[in-house]
């Protein structure tokens, strides 16, 4: 654009010449005729993808600094997304915690007609990343289905390691369920690592942004059949409650915070797109939802499902010599899910780094860890003034998440005592 300077440019097309992995392309047709508004939605999301990724922070831990962000995008209507830039601007930085304005521009009209899509039948759309707790939603509701009806499962990776992950627990739902089918959509779509002039991209690895990409992609698939996407997250790390004074977070996203979910509906559906986002488990612990699920499939399966999932805050262990899609077992993540496994008494037969004996990745292990800082967050328990902070939605009272941070803080106690 004349006059214009861009530090990245991204390019998303249907040939090769392309800044993106995978075969999508940027007007979605093999999904069938999916709402204009929806596709600008993925193209927006991709494009924060990109530029989070691209703009290194500084620092890390309770350190990271905050950056800004000018992203112009082509849509298909630039005037109904402008009128959103600021609310987009919001909740775009309440995801990532840096400053973001947004510019649209028009996009060239698709000269295709979407096929024809038979599997349109499904009941609701639910999101699977591989996650204990993506894992579980999907499971329960499948078994919470009629017979002979079906749901879609939507994934997404750029790890090419939790390709595998997701489509065993695909299988493993089948078996469970045998009676409702399954339409799974697995979607590899990433900013790749160079340049269109062969150059390398910068490459920060933090990138908060990537669910706003995930659910861009499930509203997506759900719209065409007018079902609501579920995003099956534990309520206690959803609220996600500072570990200290000097952290916003517990290391952990805002990907499923009730603030953003509803923030990011009401956005879309302002602008004509369909989004119905839900997460059923939103006022649950992680433990009473594999509780829930124990008792809907009994223990042992329920440890060798679960067990088969990753909850890893951490892809980068395969650099430290680990295998591809190993779990560190002292992040986050890791913590609160091993202490859910001892809360519902589920028997966990995942292989965490921090348990091998060899010392190959005690390294590792100890720059990931924050045990202490849990251990120390779990003590001093959750107050009031940390509710407050939390910037919950009106629906969302005060004390249910003052309970439910209670209860998951008691998990982990149990489990780090």
């Amino acid at each position: 654009m004349t006059g214009t300077v861009f530090d990245e440019v991204f390019l998303w097309s249907r040939s090769a010449k392309s800044t993106f992995t995978g075969t999508l392309s940027p007007y979605l047709e093999c999904l069938g005729k999916v709402n204009p508004r929806n596709v600008d939605l993925v193209r927006i999301a991709l494009g924060v993808l990109a530029a989070d990724r691209s703009v290194q922070r500084e620092g890390g831990g309770a350190s990271w600094n905050t950056r800004s962000f000018e992203l112009h995008v082509e849509v298909g209507d630039p005037d109904i997304w402008a009128r959103e830039a600021s609310n987009l601007a919001t909740l775009v930085g309440f995801l990532t915690g840096d400053r973001w304005s947004f510019e649209f521009k028009q996009a060239v009209a698709d000269d295709l007609d979407p096929p024809q899509i038979e599997e349109l039948d499904f009941q609701r759309t639910v999101l699977l990343s591989g996650g204990a707790d993506s894992a579980t939603g999907a499971l329960i509701s499948a078994l919470e289905l009629a017979d002979d009806t079906s749901q879609a499962l939507v994934s997404q990776y750029s790890s090419t390691a939790l390709s595998p992950i997701q489509q065993g627990l695909v299988e493993a739902i089948v078996g469970h369920a045998p009676k409702i089918r399954e339409v799974h959509h697995q979607f590899h779509l990433n900013r790749g690592t160079r340049r269109l002039d062969g150059t390398t991209f910068r490459n920060e690895t933090s990138t908060r942004s990537r669910s706003l990409l995930f659910l861009a992609l499930g509203l997506a698939v759900a719209q065409p059949a007018a079902v609501p996407l579920l995003i099956p997250e534990n309520g206690f790390a959803s609220l996600n409650p500072p570990l200290g004074a000097d952290r916003r977070g517990a290391l952990s996203t805002h990907t499923t915070h009730p603030r953003f979910l509803r923030d990011l509906q009401a956005l879309v559906e302002r602008i004509g797109g369909h989004g119905r986002i839900s997460n059923p488990f939103e006022r649950m612990t992680k433990g009473e939802m594999f509780t829930r699920l124990r008792d809907g499939i009994g223990r042992g399966p329920a440890s060798v499902y679960l067990s088969a999932t990753n909850s890893c805050s951490h892809t980068d262990a395969r650099y430290s010599g680990a295998p591809p899609g190993s779990s560190c077992g002292v992040c986050f993540g890791c913590l609160v899910r091993r202490a859910s496994f001892a809360a519902a008494d589920i028997p966990d037969a995942t292989e965490y780094l921090c348990d091998d004996t060899t010392g190959r990745f005690s390294g590792f292990v100890r720059q990931k860890s924050v045990v202490e800082p849990m251990r120390d967050f779990a003590d001093r328990g959750i107050r009031a003034r940390d509710i407050m902070v939390m910037s919950l939605p009106p629906d969302y009272p005060a004390s249910d998440a003052l309970d439910v941070c209670r209860r998951g803080i008691s998990e982990l106690r149990s489990f780090l005592s």
